[in-house]
């Protein structure tokens, strides 16, 4: 069964004939394509490459061709000098080996492509959707991020080019992080209607860059009205189970030694560079001649099995293989993409098997597929699979090699090393604008991974459920940024207007004591978020007053699990901890003080690493927690009133199991969308334009404190727990006290009511306007410790009451 000729009968015609689609094109598209019934709900048809390697068998010297091919017009469009600066990204995971076959075709371009499968202890580069898709997330995942972010051409490689959406998701991504002028789109086939065409050439306007298309055939695809629904119909009629036995008793696939090089990638997950292709070219014939050797005598015909996307390996071994031996070898590759089959010469996929996922870690549990193999007539199969995929799975009853010993007499498999990237001696850098944040990359570097790609953000309400409940740690979700009115902000600009001298004050005065007690000059390590915009403000006081340039870091802290200790191990391998301050922007009750502390002497412990101080400097100390601050008054500090806007658009920190590996950075998320509300730079500019009026005062401050007595008292931590019970909370978790910790809940959780101290002023302005737009009531008491305190609903603490004896939980 050869599914590219079919006896002169074109294999899309079933489809086209009972699903009325209709391909229009040039005079290559038909013999390139077929057409299949997708089981997929976003899309009912499927354009079956006869030149791609996935679902029908082919030569591999076609495939191969039909990529390298593409590759030369790129060389020719971009010209010698700019191929050379080029590198190629091909699309998970039916275009991996079609981006490989480009990028060979350019001659000295990397290559990297997407993929599904998440690496441990591998930083994310990137991410985008694949709407229409099945499956729909793709990571990025290279050795080396300077990969993609040079200032050379990007070549896009797919398979088909439909809408557009994918390419304009990945461009829209990646140039956000790295600007580039020139991107090239490659398909085998372009089926964009002329909506889309513009559209792809409106983007390229909208971003500034030159965006150019090169395909091997070009057509649209017509789609009558109710396609869905008819496709949906012609499945469920057409449908059967697989009915083919598995292999008899006693039968097993030979494993044949292939002699893969040492640490040469197996594909382009984490990046393949010329150099590996070089290695791979070298080692070709010999596993070829390997893999013929496992091969029965006399096999006249032999098909090579690829595994998902693990395509380009596979191909160049089978496109060996047809060169070492006079058997004809057609390649192909397993896939997720659920098909209906029909056993029809006018149908692309005409038989498929169907077994159980082995790629572990892989993306779960499920099916996957190897179609038009059943009934072809081989003499023998062999499956190239990578060593991930080599599980217990694979060989089980039902299993792939199962399946495929019930229609061919010889089954080989192949293993090939699975690549994973050797982590360096030293963690990463830090991340820094505009790349990570908005702030300029000298005020800060941000000891974080960035997650700006993953859906973290859940409803308040159900994220205190499952805070409350403990089936959640806060730091594994994000809130909802919260977009405030301009009622709202205005309160900001006049509370910053009201209070930037103020706050210059207090910065300065942290700053002398950090200079005279702690180190002259010191490593500033404020806590994301909220320290962040306090160490910028320390660092500018320094350079202003003293001509100091002090380095500046942020890192993530977690309550209940402590600071993240491989930003610890990187400061401790740049600078002597002992010069190391760590920076917030204010105290509550403590708990983040205790937090540091005890997380300090664990890491002293595991890692044997000294000298890190966890006292922390703070802007204001109303709980009275730390001895180096600025401030113990209870007052608002502009920052507290807004979330990721005045944080250089960077959210809180997430620490998540499947995000955060051991060797990882916590994470967070940068917001650039949010970039036309950003006042990040506006408010630390606010407050540095007062430095020059204010030195006698903070001199004096300064002076004063110095000769104070700072210890503390922890007053603030006893009139929480006072709080806590006379409430009927019973929880000092959910009593936030402070302007700056009742701000948060507002923002963040769900509170339950505010407690404002009798005769608070303006400091309060945006607490009731928040709590108003909440329906959460405001009650003043008198003598209370703190200007505000803000509690957090107790919904999920069973049979709490309040201090008037009624129920406070939902």
């Amino acid at each position: 069964m050869n599914n590219a000729a079919n006896d002169g009968i074109w294999s899309g015609s079933w489809v086209a004939e009972r699903l009325g689609v209709r391909l229009t094109g040039d005079d290559t598209l038909t013999p390139m394509l077929g057409l299949a019934l997708r089981r997929n709900p976003r899309r009912a048809h499927l354009l079956v490459s006869n030149v791609l390697g996935k679902h029908v068998p082919q030569s591999p010297s076609v495939v191969y061709g039909a990529g390298f091919g593409l590759g030369r017009r790129v060389r020719a469009l971009l010209g010698a000098e700019e191929a050379a600066r080029a590198v190629v990204l091909g699309y998970a995971e039916t275009a991996t080996g079609l981006g490989h076959s480009v990028a060979d075709g350019l001659g000295t371009a990397p290559c990297l492509h997407s993929t599904r499968r998440p690496v441990a202890g591998v930083p994310r580069a990137g991410g985008f959707e694949e709407s229409h898709s099945h499956a729909t997330s793709h990571l990025l995942l290279p050795q080396d991020p300077a990969l993609l972010a040079g200032d050379g051409p990007l070549v896009l490689v797919d398979d088909e080019f439909s809408t557009g959406n994918t390419v304009l998701n990945t461009v829209r991504d990646l140039h956000a992080r790295h600007p580039r002028r020139r991107y090239v789109v490659v398909a085998l086939v372009d089926m964009r209607s002329p909506e889309d065409a513009g559209r792809l050439a409106e983007f390229a306007r909208g971003i500034g860059a030159r965006v150019d298309l090169v395909a091997a055939a070009s057509g649209t695809v017509s789609l009558p009205e109710g396609v869905l629904d008819k496709g949906r119909e012609l499945v469920a009629r057409h449908e059967t189970r697989d009915a083919a036995p598995d292999a008899p008793a006693g039968s097993r696939a030979v494993r044949a030694d292939l002699g893969w090089p040492a640490g040469l990638p197996d594909g382009g997950r984490h990046g393949f560079t010329p150099a590996h292709r070089t290695r791979l070219e070298a080692a070709l014939p010999a596993m070829a001649a390997r893999l013929a050797e496992a091969l029965p005598e006399g096999a006249r015909r032999v098909h090579v099995l690829g595994f998902e996307e693990l395509m380009y390996a596979p191909l160049r071994l089978a496109g060996a293989l047809e060169q070492a031996t006079d058997a004809g070898v057609t390649f192909s590759t397993t896939t997720r993409s659920p098909v209906l089959a029909v056993d029809d010469p006018g149908y692309a996929i005409r038989t498929r098997l169907a077994f159980p996922a082995h790629d572990d870690p892989g993306d779960g549990p499920g099916e996957r597929y190897a179609y038009n193999i059943a009934g072809a007539g081989f003499d023998a199969v062999a499956v190239i699979v990578d060593s991930v995929a080599d599980t217990p799975a694979l060989h089980a009853p039902g299993g792939l090699l199962a399946r495929l010993a019930a229609h061919t007499p010889h089954v080989v498999l192949a293993v090939i090393p699975s690549y994973v990237p050797e982590r360096p001696s030293m963690l990463p850098e830090p991340l820094r604008g505009p790349a990570f944040s908005s702030y300029p990359p000298e005020e800060v570097g941000w000891l974080l991974q960035d997650l700006s790609d993953t859906a973290l953000e859940a409803p308040t309400e159900e994220r205190e459920e499952a805070i409350q409940r403990g089936g959640a740690h806060y730091a594994e979700s994000l809130p909802v940024e919260y977009q405030p009115s301009e009622q709202y902000q205005e309160l900001f600009r006049a509370a910053l207007r009201e209070s930037a001298g103020r706050l210059a004050r207090a910065v300065g005065a942290v700053t002398e004591l950090v200079l005279a007690e702690r180190s002259p000059r010191p490593v500033l390590v404020s806590l994301a978020r909220a320290g962040t915009p306090v160490g910028i403000l320390m660092r500018r006081w320094a350079r202003f007053r003293h001509g100091l340039d002090l380095p500046h870091y942020a890192v993530s802290i977690v309550r209940g699990r402590g600071i993240d200790a491989n930003a610890l191990r990187w400061l401790a391998a740049h600078h002597d901890p002992r010069d190391v301050v760590f920076v917030d922007g204010w105290t509550g009750k403590g708990a983040i003080t205790r937090e540091l502390t005890d997380a300090i002497r664990a890491f002293e412990a595991s890692d044997g690493i000294t000298g890190f101080d966890p006292e922390i400097a703070v802007l204001a100390d109303p709980g009275s927690c730390v001895r180096t601050y600025g401030t113990r008054e209870d007052y608002l500090i502009p920052s507290a009133c807004l979330n990721s806007t005045v944080s250089g658009l960077v959210s809180r920190t997430v620490l998540r199991a499947d995000l955060v590996g051991p060797h990882d950075y916590h994470g967070a998320k940068f917001y650039r969308e949010l970039a036309a509300s950003d006042v990040s730079v506006a408010f630390l500019d606010a407050v540095c334009d007062r430095f020059p009026e204010l030195t006698d005062a903070v001199d004096q401050t300064a002076k004063e404190l110095l000769a104070a007595d700072r210890e503390p008292t922890w007053e603030g931590w006893a009139a929480v727990e006072r709080i806590s019970e006379e409430y009927g909370i019973h929880d000092v978790n959910l009593v936030k006290p402070g302007v700056g910790e009742t701000t948060r809940v507002l923002l963040r959780r769900v509170p339950w009511k505010i407690l404002a101290r009798a005769g608070a002023g303006a400091d309060l302005d945006h607490v009731r306007l928040l709590a108003a737009q909440r329906g959460v009531p405001v009650e003043e008491v008198a003598g209370l410790p703190y200007t505000c305190v803000g509690l957090i609903h107790p919904a999920y603490t069973r049979g709490a009451t309040g201090a008037d004896g009624r129920a406070v939980n939902v």
